[in-house]
């Protein structure tokens, strides 16, 4: 691929907001033909009219193999092939284990993870007819596993053994996989995570990188540079891969100030459970709501 994608069909996962949105404008601007799939239909098409006319929309849930299979084949036979695959579909739930609702613990699992296995399933057979290359969005939260945040670290780790794995068996058919480790960025999903009454005072309260929010350009720029080169692993921002060379002693450094917030932050969490429900205390984001919608329609 080099470094241009003008002409390449790029397919991208929860691109009704946030990274996979600003994604697709950025690689609509430099002229490839970019295909959104997700929930939220208005604000998908709302994105790939701003892509312009070789963009297009398909609704479909990562977690349903049917929905999956229709898009992907709508995809392929609207472009004739499919290049790249950006697996960046993504929820959260907040809490802690002992007192989140299960059912959004279990929701971030299966869109987090499960979602990006069944999204690259459905598109691998394209991927090596095209020679292509798959780019599976996990994160920061993959290194740094912060109370309150277990189902959303469990998966994005999940994410990031899977594409080390998958990138050993699918080499030799020429096909690339590269993984993005995003830190805090601003999105829907992050910013109602701070509107949380009790998670969103914790994370101001860590200080330094870990209280630390950056702009949403400044992803879809590296992400997009990432994408170009089809490069094994992105950090966003560069420091993430600075913290990865030491992930055994993380562990150590967030129980060390978990000591110190969680006795008052767990009884604020049950508190807060009592005040509003599990459900909705455990809900962050546009994108966690409409999962749980599409679940509660099922």
């Amino acid at each position: 691929m080099g470094k241009n994608v003008r002409g390449k069909v790029v397919v991208i996962t929860g691109a009704a907001r946030g990274i996979g949105a600003g994604l697709a404008r950025d690689l609509s601007a430099k002229g490839a033909k970019v295909a959104l799939v997700g929930l939220e239909a208005e604000e998908l098409a709302k994105v790939a009219a701003e892509c312009g006319p070789d963009a297009g929309a398909w609704e479909a849930d990562v977690t349903s193999w049917t929905d999956l299979e229709k898009a992907t084949s709508a995809i392929a036979e609207r472009y004739g092939r499919i290049d790249v695959v950006v697996a960046n579909a993504g929820i959260a739930a907040t809490g802690f284990t002992r007192s989140i609702d299960p059912a959004a613990f279990e929701r971030v699992i299966n869109v987090d993870l499960l979602g990006v296995w069944k999204t690259v399933r459905v598109a691998l057979p394209h991927l090596i007819e095209s020679k292509g290359y798959a780019m599976l969005v996990s994160s920061a939260a993959a290194i740094i596993h912060i109370p309150g945040n277990a189902a959303y670290s469990a998966a994005k780790a999940g994410v990031e053994a899977f594409a080390n794995s998958l990138r050993a068996e699918v080499k030799h058919l020429g096909v690339d996989v590269g993984v993005v480790h995003p830190t805090w960025i601003a999105t829907d999903m992050v910013n109602n995570a701070d509107e949380h009454p009790v998670f969103g005072r914790l994370r101001g309260s860590a200080g330094g990188l870990a209280s630390r929010t950056y702009p949403l350009s400044l992803a879809v720029d590296l992400i997009s540079a990432g994408l170009a080169r089809r490069s094994r692993v992105v950090h966003v921002p560069g420091w993430v891969g600075v913290v990865k060379l030491f992930r055994a002693l993380v562990p150590r450094v967030v129980e060390l100030y978990a000591r110190k917030i969680m006795p008052a932050a767990d009884k604020a969490a049950l508190a807060d459970i009592e005040k509003r429900g599990a459900a909705e205390s455990s809900l962050v984001g546009p994108g966690a709501k409409a999962a749980a919608e599409r679940e509660r329609a099922l």
